[in-house]
């Protein structure tokens, strides 16, 4: 699916509706405003569906766009906004719900009529805020990762690389559009927005003002529930995502890293740092010119040839255990059935504890032994002091501990009993906070490490199981919905 193909399936549904409206009833003022309407209103609630399906990652992208402002905010004379930002990530989801029904039933709105002058309004500036959000992101590609958004002058040449949020999330997980892609498709969208503004008295109402009323008002209850479902009780029932069931993970990561590996160099671009001129050198051209681009004065970036197949999250796929050893193999590796616990984080508080500990002191003596003439050296006790010590203490959400203990533990422990390799995943943390975890939980299989993001790509539930067979995901649960043991694929 492109973004061409689904503005032509907009512009269809335009269509059949338009006309549909035109010879069934008597509601249309202006065929080409009706069309418009229709248009925007058929890709308002497309595009909220789409992210209905997984509240949760809408959820995550905002938490992106959050971090970002806050830290863009925070260095300018615009400091005082920089702690709205945190507030709103603690409040994420709930603000991914909201906004993704306003989506939906503003499209709603737009294709029956309901309060045209509201809804236009509205849609204007939603269409305003999310240019904002993806022309911003855009150009974070000319500013380098050590620069300010507002520190024009550090601004460069466009480097993908750099762009703090790598795409906008239009489309959830079902489509990926690349920055610059949604901030025209945005400024397009500007184009009836502002029409909408203007012509509210040409605007057609389907039904009555009542039943229009009661058709958003069942809509916005509905689609509540909706999202509820796919991440409150259940995870999505719909997976766009690269770890769906099916997939095998050991053999994507393998393929991915040897279509990576086998990618060509094709050019170089090359940016003079005292001028900003950059120039895009052919591979072969610098291997004789190198001499000319030397690092202290040259910006030196590959440019390499696409992949023989998509690389998605699954390249990334790395597990670490509690000191920091590489387990991705071994626990892909894994022969027959595997449960993988995801947890993205551990909901704990930190705070501190003071311990005594014993110092010892020790001297050096000499003893004679009765037929050794040379006399033996030995350490000797001179004193035990005690000592205070702080270090870092972690306590852990009831409500949390009682997913595991109750939800988890049960399918882990037959799992392991059947011979299943069983281990949990979370964030990276210290050892002591995972011990402690480990400990406060009853669990007796390991837990390891992994990139947070990558966690959140597997599965939207914290906690959430994975069950494997040879690398295989045969099926993913939300913890509320996990099955006892016996239950789980063959």
């Amino acid at each position: 699916m492109t973004l061409t193909t689904l503005i032509i399936m907009f512009a269809v549904s335009a269509t059949v509706l338009t006309l549909l409206m035109k010879f069934l009833t008597k509601s249309v003022k202006s065929l080409p405003l009706t069309w418009l309407l229709n248009f925007c209103g058929s890709w308002f609630i497309f595009s909220g569906f789409v992210k209905a399906m997984d509240p949760l990652g809408t959820a995550y992208k905002m938490e992106q766009y959050f971090a970002q402002f806050e830290s863009t905010f925070s260095e300018t004379w615009l400091s005082f906004i920089a702690p709205i930002f945190p507030f709103l990530t603690q409040y994420q989801t709930g603000f991914s719900v909201l906004m993704i029904i306003l989506e939906i039933v503003l499209g709603l709105a737009l294709i029956i009529g309901w309060k045209p002058k509201l809804s236009a309004w509205v849609f204007f500036i939603l269409m305003v805020f999310f240019t904002f959000l993806t022309g911003f992101t855009h150009l974070t590609g000319y500013v380098p990762v050590e620069a300010n958004f507002f520190d024009f002058n550090a601004w460069g040449p466009f480097v993908e690389t750099q762009m703090r949020v790598t795409d906008c999330g239009c489309f959830g997980d079902f489509l990926k559009l690349k920055p610059y892609t949604s901030f025209l498709k945005d400024c397009g969208l500007m184009i009836p927005a502002t029409i909408f503004l203007f012509t509210t008295q040409s605007f057609h109402r389907l039904w009555s003002v009542g039943v229009r009323s009661l058709v958003m008002g069942l809509s916005a209850v509905g689609l509540f529930l909706y999202c509820l479902s796919n991440y409150a009780w259940d995870i999505p029932g719909t997976d766009f995502r690269p770890f769906a069931e099916g997939v095998n993970v050991r053999e994507a990561k393998a393929a991915q890293e040897e279509a990576m590996a086998n990618t060509e160099i094709l050019n170089y671009i090359v940016t003079n740092k005292a001028t900003g001129q950059t120039l895009t050198v052919p591979y072969a051209q610098y291997l004789k010119e190198f001499r000319n681009y030397p690092k202290e004065e040259w910006d030196l970036e590959q440019d390499v040839s696409e992949p023989a197949i998509p690389i998605n999250k699954i390249s990334e796929f790395e597990v670490a255990d509690a000191d920091g050893n590489d387990v991705t193999e071994d626990i892909l590796n894994q022969a027959g059935y595997s449960m993988m616990i995801v947890a993205y984080k551990i909901k704990d508080e930190r705070g501190t504890e003071t311990m005594v500990v014993q110092d010892t002191s020790y001297v050096a003596d000499t003893i004679l032994i009765e037929g050794i003439a040379e006399p033996k050296v030995v350490r000797k006790v001179a004193k035990v002091t005690p000592r205070e010590v702080t270090r870092s203490s972690y306590t852990f959400e009831d409500d949390y501990l009682e997913k595991w203990t109750s939800a988890i533990n049960p399918v882990a422990k037959a799992a392991q009993a059947d011979g299943a390799r069983v281990y949990a995943i979370t964030a990276p943390s210290d050892a002591v906070k995972l011990a402690s975890f480990q400990k406060a939980i009853g669990a007796t299989f390991p837990i390891y490490t992994a990139d947070d993001i990558l966690l959140k790509t597997i599965i939207r539930s914290n906690p959430g199981v994975v069950w494997l067979k040879d690398g295989k995901i045969l099926e993913k649960f939300h913890y509320k919905k996990l099955p006892a043991y016996g239950e789980l694929a063959r």
